[in-house]
């Protein structure tokens, strides 16, 4: 081998290694401040409100902090105002028209929209920590209440999302892959040794068989699998080239493919979904109102309940569509593929094909919110026929897998972009080309 590509190669892999013990580093620094708590609460009434599985919105913040707000903790909020944030955000770059004149500007134009999603993260965050203030105070969690608590820990929580806010970008920018991602990735698996402690304890003290543990286990392994082999999913469009003389030499005429992913919405309806359908219980457990009809609608929404399943279910459908329409442009993928000149055979270039794209992408959607819906709500069904719950939701399951596949190709593309380059930097044609 030769002796200078080995030493690059070296190198390559000294700077892989250093860039994932980076992001080992900054875990931890997570899960450090995850047990920095915030003056004023009553830890022991805490642990109360989240031990009885009444709590609503609480829980799925809790989910998304690692366990820091059952905790109490600085980072309690966990990276939730920026996502809230970054989807505003995004709404607006296809919705607001200086917005959408900004995300055409490319690299300049996405640095602003980012810089305003960062301050917009700072009012976001104090507003869900005022809420979750209010809420504890209501629920009997705080020593002291009034407002000196309320600004303490308001001040504390919005410091606390704006800190992991920043370690997400340095994890982006010194780490491999996305950084948001991957925080949300380390607090949801941080709780596996918890859950895995607690069903082992029901084991031990005689609640569940050990059949049925196995049993349990096995069903999540197979809801892993399932949502694995649907995630690396695709729907291959067939494509030619034309064929294009150029002097004496002729280009194109090979055939290619298109792909677009069987769940093209992603993991954001489950989020929004659960969001949307646990907070106005969560609303009615803080309110003080003692009116029938409120009480009548809490009990509808809770957890378990017919209603519930039904609601959720519909928001996720609701939101794929959503969110599949707001992202994808079947006009413009068919200009692009027009420009290129590749076409669908049997299909004429331009509006038609738009049309054709059009109608797989919402094939592929409605096979997508199915997939959505029954990977959310099995867990679900779980909890309230059998009374017991699995080990991750739907939701963690999903972002668990899709954060792994994502960190893995970021890992290839890193690799092969390093022996990309020390092939160009071995060519002397290639460097005189690319200016090397």
């Amino acid at each position: 081998m030769d002796p200078i590509a080995n030493r690059k190669q070296k190198r390559n892999l000294a700077d892989l290694r250093s860039r994932l013990f980076f992001l080992l580093g900054a875990f931890l620094v997570f899960r450090i401040c995850a047990h920095v708590p915030v003056p004023g609460i009553d830890y022991a009434r805490l642990k109360e409100i989240f031990s009885s599985g009444d709590s609503g919105v609480l829980d799925f913040l809790n989910l998304f902090s690692g366990g820091a707000l059952s905790n109490a903790s600085v980072v309690a909020l966990g990276i939730f105002p920026y996502i809230t944030s970054s989807i505003i955000m995004m709404l607006g770059s296809y919705s607001i028209p200086w917005l959408e004149e900004l995300r055409k500007e490319g690299a300049s134009g996405r640095q602003r929209i980012n810089q305003y999603t960062r301050l917009g993260t700072v009012p976001l965050a104090l507003f869900q920590s005022y809420g979750i203030t209010v809420g504890l105070e209501s629920l009997d969690a705080v020593d002291t209440p009034g407002t000196a608590f309320r600004l303490t820990a308001m001040i504390s929580m919005t410091g606390g999302a704006v800190f992991l806010m920043w370690l997400g970008e340095q994890i982006s920018e010194r780490g491999i892959g996305n950084g948001i991602s991957l925080i949300i990735f380390a607090s949801i698996v941080s709780g596996l040794p918890l859950a895995l402690g607690q069903l082992f304890e029901q084991v031990r003290v005689g609640a569940y068989g050990p059949f049925f543990v196995i049993a349990i286990l096995f069903s999540s392994i197979a809801l892993l699998a399932l949502v694995v082999f649907i995630e690396r999913g695709q729907r291959r469009v067939l494509l030619n080239y034309a064929k294009r003389q150029i002097g004496t030499q002729t280009y194109g005429g090979q055939a290619s493919y298109f792909p677009l992913k069987v769940n093209m919405a992603g993991v954001m309806p489950a989020i929004f979904a659960y969001a949307i359908v646990t907070f106005p219980a969560t609303i009615l457990t803080f309110s003080s109102s003692s009116a029938t009809w409120l009480r009548d609608v809490g009990a509808y929404l809770q957890r378990g309940t017919p209603f519930y399943l039904l609601a959720l279910g519909a928001t996720i459908f609701f939101f794929a569509f959503f969110f599949v329409a707001l992202v994808y442009n079947s006009k413009e993928n068919a200009d692009m593929l027009k420009k290129s000149g590749a076409f669908i055979p049997g299909i004429r270039p331009g509006e038609q094909t738009a049309q054709y794209l059009e109608k797989i992408v919402s094939r592929l959607t409605l096979v997508g919110a199915f997939y959505i819906a029954m990977i959310c709500l099995l867990p679900e069904i779980f909890f309230s026929e059998l009374n017991i719950a699995t080990i991750f939701g739907g939701t963690s399951i999903l972002i668990m897998v899709v954060v792994s596949l994502d960190f893995m190709e970021q890992i290839q593309h890193y690799l092969m972009t390093q022996q990309y380059g020390s092939l160009v930097n071995k060519t002397p044609g290639l460097k005189r080309k690319h200016g090397a």
